[in-house]
């Protein structure tokens, strides 16, 4: 098991967790709202930075219910005006005031205090918001929601909003998140029947959890990353950190082996040895000379061809790891050598992109690293087998081993666009070059590393006007940033 990551838990887990944590001691219970409340302040304003940042004089709106979410809304909320000494908060108390529980009546108070003019409470909200923070209803809510709560938010979601954050779960299911900041404790709902509404998820870590805590289900930590942001030894060289091998390219997308090598080269990898069709090679020992470029013998149409195999046998023994996939199209010729090699491969595999065949993922004994999306993984779904790591690429990317299955918070909307993959495939490799015993901690890594990068992406440039091979500029920032995001 990885122990930088938390278990995911059902409501009633939770709801046993936080009983057995703080008993019901509100003096336990404050200090751990206010943390949260400012991790939810700290993480939107981030996310903020995705679509130009947070204006100095926003307007946030406030949707508090009675508990626990209420108060950690408040508290978020009271973090922003001590960055933004000119926003303004309303807080619309959908049960009213006086329904408050003692935390979050306490968290109004401070809220309004620190706040003095520029928080006020309203009876609804008008017009638009540069955020708004739901904190309607938490986990332990109950179906169905009044109707003149439906109709809040109905009308709520209709307003022209810049950031729309829920806290923990997305009320009912009927606030519409951009983001949903899971605080402490990443419920199992949002992942399921919340997720339709609860847009990106967060998960804040608070300190619940030390990592070894038992979980099927679990969300990955950005600590996972921590070792490679650690010194390296004075005594180490170049083969200390491994020997990836990468099989792919043809003339027809000659781009996607080329971000896949380029990725490797920044994993961390020591040496990293690249097979493709031998009329790429001039261009990309140009673009990319770090890495060994050996041409390969190409069929009429420009792919790899049976008869090269020679040229993997020969050097095969100094690879720690191989990559085989990307750019590779399925010409039969080609996939009767994926075959091939698969089946005689003994290091380590990452199989990617064309090479991802039903018939060619259970071949051979060697470890390997799967990393489909989900057109392909409904392609090999059958013939997956409990020898593989299983990257399952999506809006959620889940790393499945061992009857466990990790989740990434990490990345977006920026990774939609072609290359994402074969960067992801580069990376993974390297890592797994690395630690070749270990090709779930290199998958894990990978997909943390790879999201994190583009969260760093997305809040220097956008998620529109930005390439994917700008990514491979954000892994040094992601790799530090690692150590101290939340």
């Amino acid at each position: 098991m990885i122990t930088a990551s938390h278990p995911i838990l059902t409501c009633e887990e939770a709801r046993v967790f936080e009983a057995g944590r703080f008993g019901g001691d509100e003096a336990k219970e404050w200090p751990a709202m206010q943390q949260a409340g400012r991790a939810i302040a700290r993480a939107l304003l981030r996310d903020f930075q995705e679509i130009g940042g947070f204006p100095a004089e926003g307007r946030v709106l406030v949707l508090a219910g009675k508990g626990h979410n209420g108060g950690d809304a408040l508290l978020a909320a009271q973090a922003v005006l001590a960055e933004f000494p000119a926003a303004r908060v309303e807080v619309v108390f959908v049960f009213g005031e006086r329904v408050l529980r003692p935390l979050a009546a306490r968290a109004w108070r401070e809220l309004a205090h620190a706040g003095r003019d520029r928080a006020t409470a309203v009876r609804e909200a008008k017009g638009a918001y540069d955020l708004v923070l739901d904190g309607v209803f938490g986990f332990q809510f109950r179906p169905p929601a009044e109707a003149r709560v439906v109709e809040l938010f109905a009308a709520v979601n209709a307003l022209p909003i810049r950031l729309r954050a829920a806290v923990d779960l997305p009320s009912a299911g009927l606030f519409r998140a951009d983001f949903t900041y899971a605080t402490g404790i990443l419920k199992a709902p949002v992942l399921a029947e919340f997720w339709a509404t609860a847009g990106r998820v967060r998960y804040l870590d608070l300190g619940f959890f030390r990592g070894d805590e038992p979980g099927e289900q679990r969300v990955l930590t950005p600590a996972v990353l921590a070792p490679l942001a650690g010194w390296r030894s004075r005594d180490s060289d170049k083969r200390t950190y491994g020997h990836v091998f990468i099989l792919g390219g043809s003339r027809s997308f000659p781009g996607a082996v080329l971000m896949c090598v380029r990725a490797a080269l920044r994993s961390g990898a020591g040496l990293v040895t690249a097979l493709v069709p031998e009329s790429l090679v001039p261009a990309f020992a140009a673009q990319a000379p770090e890495a060994m470029w050996v041409g390969w013998p190409e069929t009429p149409d420009g792919g790899l061809a049976l008869e090269g195999f020679h040229l993997l046998a020969a050097r095969l023994e100094r690879a720690s790891a191989l990559v085989i996939g990307p750019g590779l199209g399925r010409e039969a010729e080609t996939l009767a050598l994926v075959r091939d090699v698969v089946t005689q491969a003994k290091v380590p595999l990452v199989i990617d992109a064309d090479a991802l065949q039903a018939d060619v993922v259970g071949l051979g004994q060697a470890p390997r690293i799967l990393t489909p999306h989900a057109a392909e993984l409904a392609r090999i779904a059958a013939a997956v087998d409990e020898r593989a790591v299983l990257v399952r690429k999506g809006p959620m990317t889940q790393i499945v081993a061992g009857g466990v299955t990790y989740h990434s918070c990490f990345g977006g909307p920026v990774l939609a666009r072609g290359g994402s993959g074969d960067v992801l495939a580069g990376l993974i490799g390297g890592l797994l070059a690395q630690t070749p015993g270990e090709p779930l901690l290199a998958a894990v890594r990978g997909v943390a590393w790879h999201g994190l990068a583009a969260d760093a992406l997305a809040r220097a440039h956008g998620q529109t006007a930005v390439v994917t091979t700008q990514l491979l500029d954000f892994l040094p920032m992601a790799l530090r940033e690692s150590t101290h995001e939340q």
